[in-house]
């Protein structure tokens, strides 16, 4: 499914911008955007939300047959180690009475996997978030608006938009290129009941099933970068007025691929999202497992716990996020 072409980009961009433009909204000089909208007593309400104590890790897994192709060149993580147990076996890493240990190391793009784009990562006509200009990202990083500055913010109530078995199809997914609208969000919280009720602050989770279709095909093809089901440019108004706190799905891009425009585009719901809204975006995050639990006790609110590795001057960041029902 497609949706008919919006209006010319530009003019689409500018009145996004006029209506969902947060700037000085927490002040000059703030760093966290819409997760300002996240306070005490919601982590409070959301920590009252488990019932059960059973956790899902909603990540994949961090390794080389990961959904990276090489996009802009984004690569699988790379793992190798430094030191084995074949190393201490053989007696040579030169440790007194008997110790012996393995080290690992890691390289990777931080965007490589299951990951949040921070507030620096996209720019709207080269200004960053909060009207900054795009130069505060320079070589040696993000200088004002860090990923390292919510490392403890992305915690509160978590709640799933399992669009795709709302209105996907027998596989509970949607197919590529379909354009989730607010009336397919507004459709998918009637159909799971009154604990998918979308609030202020909520971190939201949305499932169109992308990652079910690779496993179930096994392989990734052209998740990276490819086709998929996704948010529409028109959901900017949803996200505005609804007031959460950050947005995540199962997709490589969360919005929908390709674009609704008949003229090039690249990201535009980013573009009015990241730099304009204060919104920061989750992708890659496997929603499966949580997913088929909710679906079976009717339950789509939780505790979430997703906070960011606070790598310095990071523009985005690997997670693990911990939903807990």
């Amino acid at each position: 499914m497609t949706s008919a072409p919006l209006g010319p980009i530009e003019e689409e961009l500018a009145k996004a911008r006029a209506a969902y433009r947060n700037w000085g909204r927490w002040g000059e000089d703030d760093v966290l955007g819409t997760l300002n909208f996240i306070d005490d007593a919601i982590r409070a309400h959301a920590a009252g939300l488990v019932r059960r104590g059973r956790s899902f890790s909603l990540s994949l897994e961090f390794n080389e047959d990961g959904p990276q192709r090489g996009f802009r060149g984004r690569i699988n993580p790379v793992h190798y180690m430094k030191d084995t147990g074949s190393d201490a076996a053989a007696g040579t890493q030169g440790f007194p009475h008997g110790f012996g240990g393995a080290d690992d190391h890691i390289v990777m793009p931080l965007q490589a996997s299951t990951q949040w784009d921070g507030l620096g990562h996209i720019y709207d006509n080269k200004q960053a978030w909060n009207g900054r200009p795009c130069t505060i990202v320079n070589g040696d990083g993000d200088s004002v608006t860090g990923i390292e500055h919510m490392r403890d913010a992305f915690t509160g109530r978590g709640v799933l938009l399992d669009i795709g078995r709302a209105v996907g199809d027998e596989f509970g997914e949607l197919p590529d290129g379909f354009p989730i609208l607010e009336e397919h969000l507004r459709a998918t919280v009637e159909a799971q009941g009154a604990t998918s009720s979308v609030r202020r602050g909520d971190l939201v989770l949305v499932r169109t099933g992308q990652i079910g279709r690779v496993r179930r095909l096994g392989a990734w093809g052209t998740y990276a970068a490819g086709d998929a089901p996704g948010l529409s440019f028109t959901s900017l108004g949803w996200l505005h007025r609804t007031e959460i706190g950050a947005i995540a799905s199962d997709t490589w891009g969360l919005e929908v691929r390709p674009y609704e425009f008949a003229e090039p585009a690249m990201s535009p719901l980013h573009q009015i999202a990241i730099p304009n809204m204060g919104l920061p975006l989750g992708e890659m995050w496997d929603l499966e497992a949580l997913a088929e639990d909710c679906a079976a006790d009717g339950v789509y609110e939780f505790l979430l716990v997703a906070a960011p590795l606070p790598v310095t001057g990071a523009v985005g960041a690997p997670v693990n996020p911990i939903a807990i029902k």
